[in-house]
């Protein structure tokens, strides 16, 4: 005589039903709250920035930072802010960290 396994009809308090469904997250671990208009405000930098994140990769913000600030102690403003610029694209705290040190210059 086979057996055949009928499953509760309660929905997810069932205790098969929350061990074989995924719960989906509700935001992505990654996912800042920025509009994807804030990050295609400015296409030359959003394409700066990928190219430069393919090639440096998860480090890219430091970089990126630190090519800032080389740039602003060379009394370069322009090539630190665009610098700044791609910073603030990869990781804005770091971003916002480099601001605060150099805001007179960004004034």
């Amino acid at each position: 005589m086979p057996l055949h396994f009928a499953a509760s009809r309660i929905g997810n308090d069932a205790i098969l039903a929350r061990m074989f469904v995924r719960r989906m997250p509700g935001r992505a671990a990654n996912d800042n709250g920025r509009a994807i208009g804030d990050l295609m405000a400015d296409p030359q930098v959003l394409r700066e920035t990928l190219l430069h994140f393919a090639r440096y990769g998860m480090g890219a913000a430091a970089v990126a930072r630190r090519e800032a600030v080389i740039a602003f102690d060379a009394d370069n403003d322009a090539e630190g802010r665009r610098w700044l610029a791609i910073c603030r694209q990869l990781d804005r705290r770091m971003a916002r960290g480099l601001e605060s040190r150099v805001s007179a210059r960004l004034g």
